[in-house]
């Protein structure tokens, strides 16, 4: 299981990021977990990005 704090490695676009929260999606009448995920900067930017999908296409990795 992921916890906040956690690295993850997104399996269908290999983004890595760090879990920062959880929350849900409603898929035809059902609520499915989902991550928040801040991803790890690129080299030149300042900026953070936040990917937010189904807890099951994330992966757990070792910190970087």
């Amino acid at each position: 299981m992921l916890n906040v704090g956690d690295y993850a490695l997104h399996q269908k676009t290999g983004q890595v990021g760090q879990v920062s929260g959880y929350g849900h999606q409603l898929t035809d009448g059902v609520y499915i977990t989902t991550l928040k995920v801040k991803i790890t900067k690129r080299q030149g930017t300042c900026q953070s990005t936040f990917v937010e999908d189904t807890y099951s296409t994330w992966t757990p990795i070792q910190a970087q």
